[in-house]
């Protein structure tokens, strides 16, 4: 006698595929429970989510932080002679970066977006 037992296959969901989910709640208005029915997820499932992957430091506090690219202009010709924009007291030019829970963040514009990500997530879970 031979039984085959049946039943749903669980699948494992890896942090880069849930973080997709989850942020797609609100995108063009999509619900949870949208969300759930089109990746075949309860919505549980992605309300327990959420904390895990802020806790792993992959989703800010506020899913509608965007960071969108920017490009500046390119640089004109100096008014000033060379020797006088080298001056030692000049200081160096700094973006500043204002954060959602009241913190701020002060880095050079050349800073590696790479880098800066990880400082805004680890500022961020502080």
């Amino acid at each position: 006698m031979r039984g085959d037992v049946l039943g749903l296959e669980r699948r494992r969901w890896d942090d880069e595929e849930k973080l997709g989910i989850v942020l797609s709640v609100g995108a063009d208005g999509a619900t949870v429970t949208q969300v759930a029915q089109r990746h075949d997820v309860t919505r549980q499932q992605i309300y327990a989510w959420r904390p895990e992957l802020k806790k792993k430091g992959l989703l800010f506090p506020t899913a509608d932080t965007l960071f969108l690219p920017i490009s500046a202009p390119e640089p004109m010709e100096p008014a000033l002679p060379e020797a006088a924009l080298a001056s030692p007291t000049a200081p160096d030019p700094q973006i500043e970066l204002v954060l959602a829970n009241g913190r701020c963040l002060r880095f050079a514009p050349d800073l590696e977006p790479a880098v800066l990500v990880r400082l805004i997530r680890v500022v961020e879970a502080a």
